[in-house]
């Protein structure tokens, strides 16, 4: 029963922290929605900063095994971006984005997980789709792996900037995208320009 009860606070932390943002959710707050008294989540987390490493360590972990999935499930460097489209917009479309602005100024240790996740782990990710689509004839032989794939990085949290989302309206998961596929659009050969409006159109079909 005690794995299963520490999952169960987990989860529950990780849905109210992304609805609201971590700083607005008290230990309380998780504990009452859960009917488990406070003491119950100490027994398993010493403070609510052990609370969001466990949850930042989640969906890390959650994160790395459907990048390696999609990367092998894609039939090419063009559907495997498309497939990190459709991973981003159903893990940010309802993420609150105090999210990262919380993380980083009140649990530094988690925000420093997140960034070696980003720099070492999604780096190679990134690095290895661009050498693909070299290989596929998808993507321009004269690109900058390397450049390439620290500014698509780096634009990965330009979505969770204030000035986009207040003053644009727009979601964390529609900035994603539009940045994504400005990415994608500038790094494609006419073969793969061709998959990309291909993809669009089935999406636009399975819509309607």
């Amino acid at each position: 029963m005690e794995p299963e009860q520490k999952d169960r606070i987990l989860i529950r932390a990780r849905d109210l922290f992304l609805q609201f943002g971590i700083r607005s959710v008290s230990m309380d707050d998780i504990a009452s929605s859960l009917g488990i008294s406070k003491k119950t989540i100490y027994q398993f987390f010493s403070d609510k900063d052990e609370l969001v490493m466990g949850v930042i360590l989640g969906k890390m972990n959650e994160s790395q095994s459907i990048c390696v999935r999609d990367q092998h499930d894609a039939e090419n460097a063009v559907d495997e971006l498309f497939r990190a489209i459709d991973m981003l917009d159903e893990h940010l479309s309802a993420m609150n984005p105090a999210v990262l602005f919380d993380l980083k100024k009140y649990h530094p240790g988690a925000f420093q997980l997140l960034e070696r996740h980003k720099n070492d782990f999604l780096m190679g990710i990134v690095q290895q789709n661009l050498r693909r689509g070299i290989e596929e004839g998808l993507y321009r032989p004269d690109i900058h792996v390397d450049v390439l794939a620290k500014y698509r990085i780096e634009s990965m949290l330009l979505s969770f900037e204030p000035a986009f989302y207040t003053k644009h309206k727009l979601s964390v998961a529609e900035v994603e995208r539009i940045l994504l596929e400005h990415y994608l659009y500038g790094i494609v050969t006419i073969a793969g320009y061709k998959l990309i409006e291909q993809n669009q159109q089935q999406r636009q079909r399975h819509k309607h």
